[in-house]
């Protein structure tokens, strides 16, 4: 099992009393790293020590909805469509005093990090995007796909039922370790590893953030007030700043071809293949390989 993080920080930013683990000199490059679904921040823990003693002042915050992370009244919307995660990473930045950061990124992670670059590049130094160009939209979720690309997203459909929900709730964790075993069928994590990591599902917010990430791609309502937000993302708006895009070359969770995406990127890019039977979650598959190209993009 890898390393485990120390004590948990929390800041109140916006809607959100986030749950954080910090690492590096205080005054060192801030680097945000972001991580996914049904994931949690150990996936950054090989990674976090050795941006640390690079010099990095490494923040890994959880997302709503996982580990320590609140909602700060019980009457905001449990809301989990794309606009939002990333206003929250805005958000956090400015509790923290983060003018700019390197941020990186796997999944959700991955998305909101790419929604920050593309919209607010003068918060973002550089970018590392695991599968590359994330954002979506609504209209393009209505697309029709192969019956073999519906196939890998069986549990989008089963999340937009009453019984996918129910089935989520009562079996998060074994539902949790069929997505770390679907998405990295080359991985052999341990039981301890896993564990680890799901227990940030038992926060309770859990199911309902991750049911309306997942029902909003497929048309559900999101909220007013990100309505300009997501607007702007259904246009694909291109990523100007420096740019390492990652793949695995054994990630069995759905993802495009890397030049399906590259032309996203209009400033400095690289994309990276990293070999060895690497899956999805590739910041703790391969943590050398993320930290590297955070690294080195924050060079560029």
């Amino acid at each position: 099992m890898s390393t485990s993080f120390g004590v948990l920080k929390q800041v109140e930013a916006g809607l959100l009393s986030v749950g954080y683990t910090e690492a590096g000199p205080a005054d060192g490059r801030a680097v945000l790293l972001l991580h996914g679904w049904p994931y949690d921040i150990h996936s950054y823990a090989e990674v976090t020590p050795v941006l640390a003693a690079a010099g990095y002042r490494v923040i890994v915050p959880f997302a709503r909805g996982y580990g320590t992370t609140r909602f700060r009244s019980d009457g905001t919307v449990r809301n989990g469509q794309q606009a939002v995660l990333a206003v929250d990473v805005i958000a956090l930045m400015d509790a923290l005093g983060i003018d700019r950061a390197i941020l990186g990124g796997f999944d959700w992670g991955g998305r909101s990090a790419d929604i920050v670059a593309a919209l607010w590049p003068d918060r973002c130094q550089a970018l590392v995007s695991v599968s590359g160009y994330l954002i979506g939209s609504q209209a393009a979720g209505a697309v029709p796909l192969p019956p073999a690309a519906e196939h890998v997203w069986w549990y989008q459909y089963y999340f937009a039922t009453d019984r996918g929900r129910a089935g989520y709730d009562r079996y998060r964790r074994e539902f949790g370790k069929l997505i770390w075993q679907l998405a990295s069928p080359k991985w052999a994590f341990d039981d301890a590893t896993f564990a680890r990591s799901a227990a940030a599902f038992d926060n309770p917010d859990h199911v309902a953030v991750v049911i309306h990430n997942y029902r909003w791609r497929l048309g559900a309502a999101g909220e007013p007030q990100y309505d300009d937000l997501e607007r702007r993302l259904a246009d694909f708006p291109a990523i100007a700043v420096p740019t390492i895009t990652l793949e695995g070359d054994a990630n069995g969770a759905p993802h495009a071809d890397a030049s399906a995406y590259a032309s996203k990127f209009s400033g400095r890019y690289e994309h990276r293949l990293i070999e060895g039977g690497i899956g999805h979650n590739l910041p703790q598959e391969a943590p050398r390989a993320f930290a590297q190209a955070i690294i080195d993009v924050g060079g560029y």
